[in-house]
């Protein structure tokens, strides 16, 4: 599909909206917030926008396609991760 130009979000990204908005409701719970629906779908919005907008640019600088621009952020943010750590 990338070679015939065929925009596909990665499954695992578009799939997230579900997680993050359980996330949510985990955070609200916790520190007993309450976040009108209204508000939940702007964050959503905007954790959803910035993730795919991070996709489609490693993808463009790496002239790949959008799974592998995914995944590229995610191993990044592994490395990071254990830097942190010291472990690497």
């Amino acid at each position: 599909l990338f070679q015939k130009g065929t925009l596909v979000i990665p499954d695992f990204l578009c799939n997230a909206g579900g997680v993050t908005v359980s996330y949510f409701e985990m955070v609200q719970g916790y520190y007993l917030y309450f976040w009108t629906e209204k508000e939940v779908f702007e964050a959503l919005d905007r954790v959803m926008t910035r993730a795919y907008r991070s996709t489609v640019e490693q993808s463009q600088k790496f002239n790949t396609h959008n799974r592998m621009g995914a995944y590229i952020i995610a191993l990044e943010r592994v490395i990071t991760a254990m830097q942190l750590r010291g472990w690497i």
